[in-house]
């Protein structure tokens, strides 16, 4: 089944999207997603980036409720070599992997050099506040909205839930950075979204963390060479074993054969 995206017919894409696993990605860029953010911005209008990598297209096909994530988001850019490689197969190539942990630095940037702002929602106890300072020390003009780091289960609770989107909506941010891995990060969107109409929103994973130095990413050779998934199976065995290995290696290894076998057949209808 495929997810489609309806989106404003003042920021429809230009190119045609590419379709992997059913899901349409954007053929964007990292600073053509920023420089798009940074246009609907000036023109008053908000909306939401998801960089799906493999486990999460796993998890959309194994679970039609998660389609309407995908689906909800203006932008939709691929994190993961795989999708790439895939895309190359198929004959209809995605121009870069474009990760979360990339984007919260150039969307930063970009948002201190528009006089724009940001919020931080998401990581463990402190780890918003880490990432505050940092983000603060390397972009002087980016106005920080606010962080917070919920503590864990906070979305199980009705009230500590409803006074965290309270919070993130007094402050009123351009921009909010939500870091909850996939999808509790989209459900928080999601629930936001009507209420900031003209923020922009990025699930963007382990992102804070990793600018707060709370975690480590992968050297930039292991990330170049789609390896990064092992750098963190090696930090976190015990939790990402059975996702790697058994679920999402196997969907990779379909997701390329899948591509060459669409290569062949427009081949052969040709």
């Amino acid at each position: 089944m495929q997810v489609s995206r309806s989106t404003p017919e003042a920021v429809v894409l230009q190119q045609k999207p590419v379709t992997l696993a059913g899901v349409q990605f954007d053929p964007l860029s990292e600073q053509e997603v920023v420089g798009r953010v940074v246009a609907e911005l000036s023109a008053g209008r908000g909306g939401q980036i998801i960089t799906p990598n493999v486990d999460i297209l796993h998890r959309v096909r194994r679970d039609p409720d998660l389609r309407g994530h995908l689906a909800a988001s203006e932008i939709v850019v691929a994190d993961g070599k795989p999708l790439i490689w895939a895309s190359r197969i198929a004959g209809n190539a995605l121009p870069a992997r474009v990760p979360g942990s990339d984007l919260i630095w150039s969307l930063s940037a970009a948002m201190g050099a528009a006089g724009r702002s940001v919020y931080l929602l998401g990581g463990e106890p402190g780890t918003a506040e880490r990432a505050d300072a940092v983000l603060r020390e390397r972009f002087p003009d980016l106005k920080l909205a606010g962080h917070l780091s919920p503590s864990f289960g906070f979305d199980t609770r009705p009230e500590e839930y409803a006074e965290v989107c309270d919070e993130v909506v007094g402050a009123a941010p351009d921009l909010v950075f939500v870091g909850f891995g996939f999808p509790k990060q989209e459900r928080v969107i999601e629930k936001l979204r009507p209420r900031l109409p003209r923020t922009w929103f990025m699930g963007c994973g382990a992102a804070i963390g990793f600018v707060a130095g709370v975690h480590s990413r992968a050297p930039v050779w292991m990330q170049r060479g789609g390896l990064e998934w092992v750098h963190r199976l090696y930090l976190e065995p015990r939790r990402l074993m059975r996702r790697y290995l058994v679920d999402d290696a196997p969907f990779a290894v379909r997701l390329l054969a899948g591509s060459a076998r669409d290569r062949l057949r427009k081949g052969t209808a040709r």
